[in-house]
């Protein structure tokens, strides 16, 4: 992701529809690790899902190779560095918690972001990663922010696997507006990152909210996530 992209999204982030609820998401995730310890935020932008860990009381670090993402994320307080998420400066066994929400699309060696997050992961840790799902949906959107692929739920399962973690479990997300997105990606020109108006931002979030409360998780989403740790 381009840094016009980083900076769109740094913009974005607190109101949008999609991102407020993919941290939604990352909290009921949080409550089930145990007790908060050291966390990475792998492919953090401006720090919105860091900011998340650090309230729920977890020492969290968040990690981009852009430089305008390190600092952005620095000005809101964060801890920050600058990383390739192929080779992460950290130590073996080092943390208990890593995320990489929408990171593995971006790399063409994707083994090879798995294999360090299960690295620095310390025995019993946990990874939380979600990706853009089903090549049916690639659009002009994925190629304005950089994606090299989308995933199947197998493909993904196998990429996490051969790291050496252990997959826990696999769910869709962003079921209920696919027909909507899979109809507007088809005559997208680009990126579909920009502000919108009140009304639909409010009228998306009701409806991405209700799937917390329906049974769609095994339906095709929009949205992978995966939930893993390394065994003991």
């Amino acid at each position: 992701m381009d840094h016009t992209e980083i900076s769109r999204l740094i913009a974005l982030e607190d109101t949008h529809w999609w991102y407020r609820e993919r941290r939604a998401i990352l909290r009921r995730e949080l409550r089930g690790m145990g007790r908060p310890g050291r966390a990475l935020d792998v492919g953090a932008a401006g720090g919105g899902n860091t900011r998340v860990l650090v309230e729920a009381g977890w020492d969290a670090t968040a990690a981009d190779q852009s430089e305008t993402a390190v600092e952005m994320a620095r000005e809101r307080g964060l801890k920050a560095v600058m990383a390739d998420a192929r080779a992460l400066p950290f130590e073996p066994g080092s943390l208990d918690l890593v995320t990489a929400f929408d990171v593995l699309e971006h790399v063409h060696e994707d083994h090879q972001v798995a294999a360090e997050i299960a690295r620095v992961l310390a025995p019993g840790g946990h990874a939380l990663i979600a990706v853009p799902c089903d090549m049916a949906l690639w659009s002009a959107h994925d190629d304005a922010v950089g994606h090299v692929r989308r995933y199947g739920r197998e493909s993904l399962t196998v990429v996490v696997e051969r790291a050496g973690l252990k997959v826990d479990r696999v769910w869709s997300w962003n079921v209920l507006l696919r027909p909507l997105v899979a109809r507007y990606r088809r005559r997208s020109q680009g990126s579909d990152l920009r502000r919108m108006p009140l009304l639909v931002n409010a009228g998306l979030s009701a409806v991405i909210r209700a799937e917390r409360y329906l049974p769609v998780k095994s339906l095709k989403g929009v949205t992978l996530f995966l939930k893993a740790r390394l065994g003991n």
